[in-house]
């Protein structure tokens, strides 16, 4: 529908654009037109954001920014673009200036923090025979191995890259919190959540992957920020 804004949905760590698969059908289904995953390639927040930014600057008209789990980090560093309307943060970092995913997460570590294990080569993965449990518990077995094969691993450096100047902080913003996380601490996405005073908090029965489980509830709160 033309008085629909654009979605361009940002993917986090361990996973890549196809992670928002479901959602991408979901919000077509409801006439989402105009749909873009970026691919980033996780190797650093400037380059991240950079990628973000080049796509959003592609779309002629309003966009909503939809950043998942360090996705969150980069749609507040490069949701400041004129043409963004909204971000929605789905199990998301908010860092505020200064901060960085990797000091959230030693605030307050996840139940899977043990998990991720470095390489020779200094990327960061999420160990295969743990990324079930860890990522995506309330997922197939089926859908959890091949997310577990194809992850997309990102630099350890990118965990400790800090945020300059938040876009919450000019942007309207939406929040779901997961409440059986194991990749970010609950409490530490309601206390992101909350600082930024939010038009809307959701909670969900979910993993860190509600955007695979809970694919309408994700885009019932799409929509509430593109009607917003």
């Amino acid at each position: 529908m033309a008085d629909k804004p654009a979605i361009v949905l940002v993917h986090g760590f361990w996973g890549g654009a196809a992670h928002w698969s479901k959602e991408i059908l979901e919000l077509r289904s409801r006439g989402y037109t105009d749909l873009h995953a970026v691919e980033n390639p996780l190797t650093s927040l400037a380059e991240d954001a950079e990628r973000t930014r080049k796509m959003v600057k592609q779309v002629d008209g309003p966009v909503i920014l939809v950043g998942h789990s360090y996705g969150g980090a980069v749609i507040t560093e490069a949701g400041d673009l004129p043409n963004v309307i909204g971000l929605v943060y789905v199990a998301a970092f908010a860092p505020d200036r200064g901060e960085s995913p990797g000091q959230i997460s030693q605030e307050h570590p996840p139940e899977a923090f043990e998990n991720i294990v470095p390489d020779s080569d200094g990327y960061l993965w999420v160990a295969q025979d743990k990324y079930h449990w860890s990522f995506c518990a309330d997922l197939s077995e089926e859908e959890a191995y091949v997310m577990a094969v194809t992850q997309k691993a990102p630099l350890a450096s990118t965990f400790g890259d800090a945020i300059g100047d938040p876009a919450w902080r000019k942007k309207p913003v939406w929040y779901q919190v997961s409440t059986r996380d194991r990749m970010i601490d609950p409490g530490n996405e309601r206390r992101m959540a909350e600082r930024m005073s939010p038009r809307k908090i959701i909670e969900l029965d979910a993993s860190h992957a509600s955007l695979a489980s809970h694919p309408k509830d994700i885009a019932d709160l799409i929509d509430d920020a593109a009607q917003g």
